[in-house]
């Protein structure tokens, strides 16, 4: 439950500023009504069976409610006192003795009343009278919902009803953009929220890296009967399937209070790792030689017998919610060869560690964050002409089409750097989508630096604000589909990147805060070379 110390209210305002900004003028000074639905539990198909239930994000950003069923009628005027205190009425179920059979009861109307940032606190079916008020006492009020979509709880035709009887002005125009222009940038409450996730998290990536750590030094040991006798305690499972290595990051975040994972993890080992959103989580640790897409491996391991896991990485891309925000944290770390990376995969990943370190330095509000990606493209070129993948014009027949400049313009390291280098990140892993990277921008012009393929994936193009909380997330990945159509490419020697086409994927990813001289790191667990090898090989 939400307690007052979530700042509903101020919520409100800023989105209520945000929306009459964008109205036309002659409509700005006329009461301003919002409508919400909260998101309600989910069932199982065709069962009673529940679903796990996460409110909607903007109606948890406006009223600090968790409660599933939930309503909220907001009042705002400008050039009135509802101008610094908007009527928030907050209607939450009423408890129902099947709900106290079944399942924990919604809190009483006092309960909701002392822990919500409420002007009043009803239940459901004290709101058609709760809007004939409202149409009564701001007949010529704009009433705003958010679009009716499948994205959105549905607001039933009873509670529209008055509204509509009245010839009120009711649109879904509006609140969706006001609401995710205001929720671009957080304030203190939302960032010690964010903060808290991602502590969490960092903390399963740790877990995660020791027990691979203890397994490489024999550490793990089973004690009698286990596997045969009786189940294995959590103290002796061994990580040798990605199932293992999710299961455990889950149970970390759980252990510390984290009811939701932000998305579905990401558990990707060997050259699985080259998928941007695997989420199958399913195949053990490659042994033998290792091809693209090597998923043959008999379940060897499951059967108990004695295999020595092959070089690889694992890409661990996840993080956890607390009271609905989110972390979004990505670390790759070797697995097999004692638990060091091979010289590829240490080549590759301290590269990956450059373009996040450059991108790190170059963080200020004001600086446009295709500036970001350009970057890391660049840095991402002149690193593989270091590593002779790319050539350069002294290469064997070679010339100035192989200079930094030409191979940027080519675009072909989009082959090896598809993504984004980042999102805004908030109550969700990617934030407010239509105010990150809006249809109409204009802080988007001219020519874009590269190529135009650096930002297909974009999420986010605008420039840094104080206040913003984004993901730094640059990879390098080796997908036999990406490289398809540039294996005759002139840039590329060809023989050089079979050595690291093995490697599959890395990726970094920290969550941080733009702050009003740089940024602050959000993201606690360390990834450093030497670190993460000493605690994947068991030495510290």
């Amino acid at each position: 439950m939400a307690s007052k110390t979530y700042p509903a209210q101020q919520h409100a305002i800023k989105t209520f500023t945000k929306l009459v900004e964008s109205l036309p003028a002659v409509e700005q000074n006329k009461p301003q009504i919002l409508l919400l639905a909260g998101e309600v539990t989910p069932f199982r198909n065709d069962t009673d069976r529940e679903m796990p239930f996460r409110q909607e994000s903007n109606f948890f950003y406006l009223s600090g409610c968790r409660v599933p069923g939930s309503y909220l009628l907001l009042t705002y005027q400008n050039g009135t006192s509802l101008a610094n205190t908007p009527s928030s009425q907050l209607f939450i179920p009423k408890a129902e003795l099947a709900d106290i059979m079944w399942s924990v009861p919604p809190p009483s109307l006092e309960e909701a009343s002392a822990t919500h940032d409420a002007t009043h606190v009803g239940h459901p079916a004290d709101l058609p009278a709760a809007i004939q008020e409202l149409v009564k006492a701001f007949p010529s009020a704009l009433v705003h919902t958010l679009p009716a979509s499948p994205l959105f709880p549905t607001i039933p035709s009873q509670y529209t009803a008055s509204f509509l009887a009245s010839n009120t002005h009711v649109t879904e125009d509006y609140l969706l953009s006001a609401l995710h222009r205001a929720r671009l940038t957080k304030d203190a409450e939302e960032i010690a929220l964010i903060k808290r996730a991602n502590e969490i998290s960092s903390r399963a990536h740790e877990v995660v890296m020791r027990v691979l750590g203890q397994g490489v030094r024999g550490l793990i040991q089973r004690g009698k009967g286990a596997g045969t006798e009786r189940p294995l305690l959590p103290g002796e499972w061994l990580i040798q399937k990605e199932a293992e290595a999710e299961a455990l990051f889950v149970a970390s975040c759980r252990r510390e209070g984290a009811e939701h994972q932000a998305y579905l993890p990401i558990v990707a080992a060997s050259t699985r790792a080259s998928t941007l959103h695997y989420c199958c989580n399913d195949r053990e640790f490659a042994w033998g030689p290792v091809k693209p897409h090597d998923h043959h491996n008999n379940n060897d391991f499951s059967h108990g017998h004695e295999r020595v896991i092959d070089p690889q990485v694992l890409l661990i891309d996840a993080g956890c919610e607390w009271k609905c925000y989110a972390a979004d944290i990505t670390r790759t770390m070797p697995v097999g060869n004692g638990g060091k990376f091979t010289p590829e995969a240490r080549a590759i990943y301290e590269l990956v560690l450059e373009m996040q370190r450059l991108s790190f330095e170059a963080l200020k509000p004001g600086l446009h964050w295709d500036a970001i990606q350009f970057l890391c493209h660049r840095t991402l070129v002149r690193g593989f002409q270091r590593l002779g993948i790319f050539k350069t014009p002294s290469s064997q027949n070679s010339g100035s089409w192989n200079a930094e400049e030409a191979i940027l313009a080519s675009g072909v390291s989009s082959a090896f750097f598809p993504h984004g280098v980042g999102h805004s990140l908030g109550m969700d892993v990617h934030d407010v989508p239509s105010s990150s990277k809006p249809e109409k921008n204009d802080t988007i012009k001219g020519i874009a630096l590269g190529h135009d393929s650096f930002y297909t994936y974009l999420r986010l193009r605008l420039p840094l604000e104080e206040g913003m909380v984004v993901t730094v997330e640059p990879g390098i990945y080796f997908s036999p589909h990406l490289l398809a159509p540039v294996r005759d490419s002139k840039h590329i020697d060809h023989e050089v990147l079979k050595r690291y086409e093995s490697v599959g994927g890395v990726r970094i990813e920290d969550v941080v805060l733009i702050t009003k001289d740089g940024y602050e790191n959000l993201t606690t667990v360390r990834s450093d070379t030497e670190w993460v090898e000493k605690v994947c090989s068991g030495e510290i």
